[in-house]
């Protein structure tokens, strides 16, 4: 694999992004993902963004039973022209192996940002929706009211099982007590 500049990386005009393609983009700060061939480029999580990831993470880990595991933006490819990186995952030890998932992770969780809000709530949710991902979580980190909508794979479809800013417990990936406002302690609106 060779890293290329953004317009070498570039398909020609009027063909989707593929996954090899993506994979050749610079490590320029930004984080890249792909959408049914459409390339989204977000700028880099603020401190805030990556304090609550890692806080998600840890209370996660925290309960995660010895056969899953917790990791931390992996590359999720969902077919040959979309891949991701949710903030954190939850997956099966076994599914810990090279460079990328291809099989669905057991929870997908996204810190949202002004700059993907809607792609989250929309686009992403539908691709994890048809990908067969059990459980999607959405996290706000507002640091006044942080919130937590969560979402479980029912029939083929996502049903809004919480959208809370008080503790919640869920048993999907595993039973774990999730307290939205642990997710920001500590930290001031500026």
């Amino acid at each position: 694999m060779s890293v290329m500049t953004v317009p070498e990386a570039w398909p020609g005009v009027g063909r989707p992004f593929t996954v090899a393609e993506l994979d050749r983009m610079p490590d320029d700060g930004h984080r890249y993902e792909l959408l049914d061939g459409v390339l989204i480029v977000s700028p880099r999580p603020t401190m805030i963004h990556q304090f609550v990831a890692f806080q998600i993470a840890k209370m996660l880990d925290d309960a995660c039973p010895s056969d899953l595991c917790v990791l931390p933006e992996p590359a999720v490819e969902l077919g040959p022209q979309t891949e991701f990186d949710p903030d954190v995952v939850v997956i099966s030890k076994r599914q810990v192996q090279g460079a990328k998932m291809t099989e669905p992770p057991l929870l997908a969780i996204e810190v949202r940002s002004p700059s993907t809000a809607l792609v989250d709530l929309n686009r992403k949710k539908s691709a994890h929706e048809k990908f067969g991902v059990p459980s999607y979580w959405i996290v706000n980190p507002d640091l006044t009211q942080p919130e937590l909508t969560v979402f479980e794979l029912r029939d083929g479809r996502y049903e809004t099982v919480a959208r809370t800013t008080a503790p919640v417990t869920v048993e999907r990936p595993f039973r774990v007590t999730v307290d939205p406002s642990c997710l920001t302690r500590g930290l001031r609106p500026q």
